[in-house]
């Protein structure tokens, strides 16, 4: 349904994360958005929250993608490098 990966990276801090919003439909016809987060490399951690339609999980999923933007989160550009 909806998937979206945003990269955070900084050498000076050594820092490389990353955070993948995505949105996907159960058996039971309602709707997971799927949040994980973590060192770009590792597993990392996750949380699921189910909602009860399509739309109501996508202004959800589009929140938290503007909150980690905020937070200096960008899309990871060519080559899966982030600028």
């Amino acid at each position: 349904m909806f998937c979206q990966l945003l990269h955070r990276i900084d050498p000076d801090q050594n820092m490389a994360r990353y955070y993948r919003v995505e949105a996907l439909s159960d058996l039971f016809g309602a709707v997971i958005v799927e949040r994980r987060w973590g060192r770009i490399g590792s597993r990392g951690q996750f949380r699921q929250t189910t909602y009860a339609s399509a739309p109501l999980a996508e202004v959800a999923a589009s929140k938290w993608i503007k909150v980690k933007e905020r937070r200096g989160y960008r899309s990871p550009g060519p080559g899966g490098a982030s600028s």
